[in-house]
């Protein structure tokens, strides 16, 4: 059996890094929505089959599955749309990290969840990393553009998700996998349609790499992540999946010779620390302090 702890390590920094392949497309010609109509569209169309084969196991709870098509899509679809389009990739990825805050916000709201001490830390945590990263004033949103509304719409997609996946717990989870890939690719030929945006004249090699990093790349991250969130505890998920922010401020310091301000450096460890105590049970807290109180 393969080590969950690794697998999700692997497909955080699978996802983490994922706008080198991304940029690399973009040099070639083809970024943002018709990016993602390549490479989920070529996905989406083995998912179906896989979806009408297990209909009946998802159908008693289509609702749940119909929200994952729809977040799921949405998340997927923007974030990578963000990441071939932006120039500040750190920012985009930072943006799109606030989605525990989304989380806890939508739990409390839609399911009645109680924003106990740790989340409320946390959000609070969360926002002034944020605020750091992008520096606040009165013009702060003015100053935002429309990728880092895009990447912020990819958080409270990917949080509105989780909540859609704890909704279908008793879809297969081979159903809830692909069904991300069928929205992103209905979201992403919707807006190709909408702003007359299609693919660029591209040769055979380039469609190639396209379905390498198609399935290679973004399926393999996809699967990894639920396998490793499937099997292991909330709580050491929630520090594990950090594993991909932390990638992408690395990589792109690395690899993109972007530099990194000490804000940005200290605005993504508050927002990494953030993502951690949003994800810890409060369980598990409270049996500590228990334990030690003893």
């Amino acid at each position: 059996m393969l080590r969950p702890e690794w697998v999700l390590i692997l497909a955080t920094i699978l996802w983490g890094t994922s706008w080198v392949p991304l940029q690399a497309f973009a040099e070639l010609g083809i970024s943002g929505m018709p990016m993602v109509l390549a490479s989920y569209g070529l996905i989406a169309l083995f998912a179906l089959p896989l979806l009408y084969w297990q209909r009946r196991a998802w159908w008693p709870q289509r609702w749940g599955l119909l929200g994952i098509i729809l977040f799921g899509g949405w998340a997927n679809a923007s974030l990578i749309s963000s990441l071939s389009l932006a120039e500040d990739l750190v920012r985009v990825m930072l943006l799109f990290y606030l989605a525990p805050v989304w989380g806890v916000l939508g739990g409390w709201l839609l399911l009645r969840e109680r924003i106990t001490a740790l989340r409320l830390l946390a959000l609070g945590l969360a926002l002034v990393g944020i605020g750091l990263t992008l520096g606040v004033g009165r013009d702060t949103f003015s100053r935002m553009t429309s990728i880092d509304w895009l990447a912020v719409s990819a958080g409270l997609g990917f949080a509105l998700n989780n909540l859609a996946t704890r909704a279908a717990d008793r879809v297969p989870m081979a159903s809830k996998t692909v069904a991300a890939f069928v929205g992103s690719a209905l979201f992403a030929g919707l807006a190709c349609a909408l702003y007359g945006e299609w693919w660029p004249a591209l040769g055979v090699q380039t469609w190639l790499w396209i379905v390498l990093f198609a399935v290679g790349w973004l399926l393999l991250a996809t699967l990894g992540a639920q396998y490793g969130v499937t099997h292991l505890p909330a709580s050491k998920a929630a520090v594990l999946v950090v594993f991909e922010l932390i990638a992408a401020v690395l990589s792109v310091a690395w690899l993109n010779d972007e530099p990194i301000g000490l804000r940005t450096w200290v605005g993504a460890g508050m927002v990494s620390l953030a993502a951690v105590m949003a994800g810890w049970p409060e369980q598990n807290i409270e049996n500590e302090l228990a334990r030690s109180s003893s």
